[in-house]
């Protein structure tokens, strides 16, 4: 049971904890412009989460083979070639998903997410541990452009997923599908996850504490004020 543990926490830490568009903000230029609809949102992370997975496995299997010098090019030939796979898959099968991706889909490859995962955990720890970051990584990124998408195409178009919605299509607010609206929902998901992230502030009595004559300076500094009597 011990030996699960570090592997569900290599799952589950990419979905909210360490999110990478909400939390580590990396990606953020290919989710601010495919978030203007859902289903292009969903087909850029579950492509994204597919290369993840499948190029995180590769570099982990050959971290001992692949020598420190040329780590970076080899990262991005590996990621590379399962993005010409991704990308042949969805042209052949998703045409119009390929459409509306556009130079966005190849450049998967230069993704600061799947290349930084190489790097920073891929590279240093097993295959199943790597798998799994690269899954966790890809859900949470698939799930900030899910609600990114959702919100934008909602209120900006007035759809959802192009079925139209009767009390909203009306009048959208055209502005959520700018770029200024992608800012502005950006930064409301931002300040959303980052307030679940924030740890709640113990009080004297729970920690032990309460007895101190110094209590009180320490409660305001752990909450952001300014204390002169130290």
């Amino acid at each position: 049971m011990s030996e699960n543990k570090p592997l569900i926490h290599e799952f589950t830490k990419g979905i909210l904890k360490e999110n990478p568009v909400l939390c580590l903000v990396l990606g953020t230029c290919p989710t601010l412009a495919v978030t203007t609809g859902v289903s292009s949102a969903l087909g850029m992370g579950i492509a994204a989460t597919v290369v993840l997975v499948c190029s995180n496995s590769v570099i982990s299997a050959l971290r001992k083979v692949i020598p420190t010098k040329v780590r970076i090019p080899a990262y991005i030939t590996i990621i590379a070639a399962f993005v010409t796979i991704v990308q042949m898959i969805v042209k052949a099968y998703a045409p119009t998903l390929n459409d509306a991706l556009g130079v966005y889909l190849p450049l998967i490859v230069v993704n600061c997410i799947i290349l930084g995962r190489a790097e920073m955990f891929a590279s240093k720890n097993g295959i199943a541990a790597s798998a799994l970051d690269g899954l966790g990584m890809g859900i949470g990124f698939t799930a900030a452009l899910f609600l990114m998408g959702s919100i934008r195409e909602i209120l900006g178009a007035g759809s959802w997923f192009g079925l139209s919605i009767p009390v909203i299509s009306g009048c959208p607010i055209l502005i959520f599908i700018l770029p200024p609206g992608g800012f502005f929902v950006f930064g409301m998901l931002m300040a959303i996850a980052n307030r679940l992230n924030s740890k709640p502030v113990k009080k004297p009595e729970e920690i032990g504490c309460a007895a101190c004559p110094m209590h009180e300076n320490c409660v305001k500094i752990a909450n952001g004020e300014e204390c002169g009597q130290l």
